[in-house]
């Protein structure tokens, strides 16, 4: 895997480290809980969505942009890591934002993710919660090329298959980390929304043969469409790499949908657990909409004896912890 042959802004802080988790570990029982700090990529506290924008960036420098868009959720931490990678570039950043607000109280509205996004100077559009993306998107285009720019679209949570490719590079970080300390990596477990981490993970560890196939928590769609929309993006990945498309099997693409909850963004009894359990025990913030539901649903598997005791379970820790300001209600008051 040559990822040099691509373009690619090398902003973020890599590697990001990988920590044991004895406290929890300890707690909970069964495995050997390490975690992968991808919180800690820099940009805006930080994200896995900074390791996608490297190359994506990239890209749009490559094809003379002045300006990026970019698709969301109100509180997207895709969008408020694409505002502060566009600004570090001197690039105007418009972002096209899916309004959920209507669900949730002002803080979700206007704290957080929204907070940064418009410190990090972004021009945010709103769409209504059932509007035409894809239409949206359209009009936002041709009025940024009437008004004379060259705009780069940039997929919802970076996922295509150039976005991918930075979780391919942080799959054999991942494994070169663990080679250097002898750990054998028996699981890695991580939320999946947007299928672009899941996908490049897979594609990587797949390339190097390296024997695990990561479980993503799905935080929105169910299994089966979730386990779909990973492999499709596995197969275009492996293919804009130059390998054959075929690299990944159907089962080594894994989802579990049980820890949604009411919908995306929607806080759980079980996040609020998890998000807690994180932060008191090991000091390390989750966030309620990823990580939080993620992190619960591996919880909820030790209790189930579904790892074994002694292996060895990474976390990937893909950041947001800038959107709990957004729900002070949920660990203020209790849930």
């Amino acid at each position: 895997m040559q990822l040099s042959r691509f373009p690619r802004l090398r902003l973020a802080h890599l590697p990001t480290p990988l920590e044991p988790l004895h406290r929890i570990s300890a707690s909970l029982g069964g495995p050997n809980l390490w975690i992968k700090r991808d919180d800690c990529t820099g940009l805006a506290t930080g994200g896995n969505k900074t390791r996608k924008l490297e190359f994506l960036m990239a890209d749009a420098l490559e094809r003379g942009a002045d300006c990026v868009i970019t698709l969301g959720a109100t509180q997207s931490n895709h969008a408020r890591q694409t505002a502060a990678f566009a600004a570090k570039l001197d690039l105007r950043c418009h972002l096209l934002i899916r309004d959920l607000g209507a669900e949730h109280d002002d803080h979700y509205r206007h704290n957080g993710n929204v907070l940064l996004d418009e410190l990090h100077g972004a021009t945010i559009t709103l769409a209504h919660a059932d509007a035409d993306m894809d239409a949206e998107l359209a009009q936002l285009i041709e009025r940024l090329v009437d008004d004379g720019m060259t705009p780069y679209v940039i997929p919802g949570g970076g996922s295509n298959e150039i976005g991918a490719l930075g979780y391919v590079d942080a799959a054999a970080e991942l494994l070169s980390q663990a080679n250097d300390r002898a750990l054998p990596i028996d699981h890695v477990v991580h939320a999946t929304g947007s299928a672009g981490t899941q996908a490049g993970l897979v594609v990587g560890l797949e390339a190097m043969n390296a024997g695990i196939s990561p479980l993503g928590i799905s935080v929105s769609a169910g299994k089966d469409e979730q386990e779909e929309k990973v492999l499709d993006l596995c197969r275009r990945t492996a293919e804009f790499m130059g390998l054959d498309g075929n690299l990944v099997a159907k089962d080594k693409v894994v989802v579990d949908s049980n820890y949604i909850g009411d919908g995306y963004g929607l806080p759980t009894e079980q996040m609020v657990e998890a998000v807690t359990m994180m932060a008191r025990l090991e000091g390390v913030l989750l966030d309620p909409v990823y990580t939080g539901k993620a992190f619960a649903g591996l919880i909820d598997l030790i209790r189930e004896g579904h790892f074994k005791a002694g292996e060895n379970v990474v976390f990937l820790h893909t950041g947001g912890s800038a959107g709990l300001f957004a729900y002070p209600g949920v660990f203020g008051r209790g849930y």
